[in-house]
Parts: C-alpha cells; structure tokens; sequence
C-alpha cells in the first residue's frame, strides 16, 4: 500500500509558493486509502509529458459506474500532485454564470433590511467574503444548501439585489465561479457529470476552459489557464439524466480511464482497511457477491448499480452484528432496485452461484464464534 509519502516523484511544481488555505486544500490520504493502477498510471503519465508542451496532459476523463471510485481517484491524484482540490457537480440546467460566474450590485444596509432573513445573510456573506472563494461555495456554507441550490440562490439575489439598487452610482462586484478560481490558481478541478448539462452554449464555455493555452473573457477581465490546472472530468455510464459526454469536449481529452470495480483482492484490502474488519472468508464471500450483482444488474439493464460504497457498508454492518443475509437487502440490493420481478433476477443469480445458501453458513459460523 502507498501513502502520500510515496508520491513526492510526481510532484509538479516543486518550486510553487502555496499560501496556508491552498495548503489545507490539497487532498491527504487516510491510511486507509491503497493506490490503483489508474492512479498510479495516471500519475506517471502527467508527471512524464508535463513539460513537452502540445503533449501536455492536463485533461483527464474518468467514465464508469457509481461507486468505482472515481472521485477517490481525483482526489488522490491533488495528494499525489500536491495541488490544491476543488470540484464541481454539474446539474441539467446550469447556465454560464455557473461556469463564469455572476456581477452582482452592492445594495446599502438599509436595502438589505427589508428583505428576507435568508437573503440576508447570504448578501453579507458574499460582501464580507475576501474574494479567495466561489459564490456557489460561499453561499453553500452560510446558508447550508447543495452547490445546485446555491447556484440557484446567487441567481435570485442577483434580480433582488438589481431591484433594491438604488439611484445614483452603484459599485457592482464579480464573483468568480469555482471554474474560474481552480482555472486562475492553478488547482486540480473535479468536473463531476458534465454530460447532464442541457444547454449547449453551457457547453462551449466549458470547453473553452478545458483548451491547453485558453483564456476566459470574463466581464472583469480576459483570465489565463495558470499551467498547474489540471481537470480531472468524472461521469457516469448509464446514469439516469445522462447523455453521451459531448464530443467536442471529449476531444480536449488528453486522458481517459475506464472505471469498474476494481480487483477482489483490492476491494478485500480497502474494506479490511475502512472498516477494521478482518474476517477474510467473510470478506472475500462479501466481495464474490458484490461482483456477481453487479454484472447481473448490467446484463438485465437494472438501472442501480453494486460498488464500493455499498460493500463497504455491507461490511460494516456485518462487522457490527447484522444478519448478513438481512444487511444485503438494506445495504446492497434495495439501494440497486426495490422492483419486485428485478429483485427475483438478483436473487437468483446469487442462489444459481450457491451464495444465499454461503451466506447462512456465513451466519452460523458468526454465531459461533460469538459464543
């Protein structure tokens, strides 16, 4: 297993002055985290083709099912890089502003009074803010709301905060998107989802933020791609809402990765690492169904999908006493379907392998050993 120690090789920028917030922002690796192939495949070959200009590789896809660990791997690649992280979930209606930003007027204190509480404090924590974050991140920390909340909230106090503008000179303030912030500072920037986005001219400004020696003309300023900026693009294969990854940003990819499950044996060692949990037969039976469910859901186009996250919490709930056979259902299958005919076709590709009859042996042998 490599831990962040392991990686100064594919450090980047060694000679890079980070202040101490973008410090706090690079991703550190729990000692429960153990290094893919990808990873490690990636990480060499950003570190190889980095200074050979037009072969530069700063844009990298990820595509895979939910639970495949793509954003773990994004993450482990800011620790690897040491670059600072940030990211961005992208939902069907976002428009340019979400990948700008917005200008937003700075009304008096005492127009601020007469709106509404939540409004207010939203105001204030965008007039006080020191500039070093987004507005979406802002707003999603004073108010306690989702990135796609937030965005929709930055747009309703741009039309408030116009209205209560008040005659005479007004000062107008621009608030960068988290785009734009990883895109000026040099960050490693996760684009989760992009292929959600609806609007095509949506799609253009992204894409104009993903060219090698590109530029963003903001309403402030034309901004450069500082050379540090990497964008690691996560998305999933038949997600619902999905549509195929436009083609024009596809071909500013300069790196992609195929993202299923990963290995028996290295789904065995992060469980045993995460959860502490050390029972190998268990562990092992645990993985080999996981397995099985997954390719089942896919052979029969059942939309929900059997990774990582639901083995880990299958596990953990065996670890702390559960029914294995009972924690499948809450853990597993009822977060892949809770169709009746599609629960029947789970079920009996687990049974044709002999597992439902595995896991009862699993629940004696438990038993035992209890007492």
């Amino acid at each position: 297993m490599k831990h962040q120690n392991d990686h100064e090789q594919y450090v980047l920028s060694p000679a890079r002055a980070l202040t101490d917030d973008e410090i706090d922002l690079i991703w550190k690796k729990p000692v429960t985290h153990a290094s893919s192939e990808a990873e490690t495949r990636i990480s060499q070959e950003i570190k190889r083709n980095w200074d050979r200009g037009e072969l530069k590789i700063a844009n990298v896809l990820l595509e895979g099912d939910a639970g495949s660990g793509k954003t773990q791997l994004a993450k482990a690649l800011s620790a690897n890089f040491k670059l600072p992280y940030t990211k961005v979930t992208c939902f069907a209606d976002m428009d340019k502003t979400d990948i700008i930003g917005a200008i937003l007027p700075v009304i008096s204190m005492d127009g601020i009074k007469h709106m509404e509480a939540a409004d207010q404090t939203a105001l204030r924590a965008l007039y006080e803010s020191d500039g070093f974050r987004s507005s979406t991140s802002i707003l999603m920390e004073a108010l306690e709301i989702s990135q796609e909340m937030a965005s929709a909230k930055m747009k309703q106090l741009l039309k408030q905060a116009t209205d209560h503008v008040e005659d005479g000179v007004v000062e107008y303030r621009f608030y960068p998107s988290e785009i734009v912030r990883a895109f000026r500072n040099g960050y490693l920037l996760e684009i989760q989802e992009p292929n959600v986005i609806r609007d095509a001219a949506v799609l253009m400004a992204l894409n104009s933020a993903l060219e090698l020696e590109g530029s963003l003309n903001l309403p402030t300023e034309i901004v450069h791609r500082h050379p540090d900026f990497i964008v690691i693009i996560t998305a999933n294969r038949s997600y619902a809402g999905s549509r195929p990854l436009n083609e024009a940003l596809r071909d500013r990819i300069q790196h992609s990765e195929k993202m299923d499950l990963p290995t028996k044996e290295v789904m065995i060692e992060r469980a045993a690492a995460k959860t502490g949990y050390q029972d190998y037969e268990l562990l092992d039976a645990l993985a080999n169904m996981i397995m099985i469910l997954d390719k089942t859901a896919r052979a029969n186009a059942i939309k929900g999908v059997a990774g990582m996250r639901s083995y880990f919490y299958w596990v953990d709930a065996v670890a702390s006493g559960t029914s294995p056979r009972e924690s499948l259902y809450h853990k597993v299958i009822y977060k892949i379907t809770t169709d009746s005919e599609e629960i029947k076709i789970l079920e009996a590709a687990l049974d044709e392998q002999g597992f439902l009859g595995r896991l009862d042996e699993l629940q004696m042998k438990l038993k035992k050993n209890e007492t």
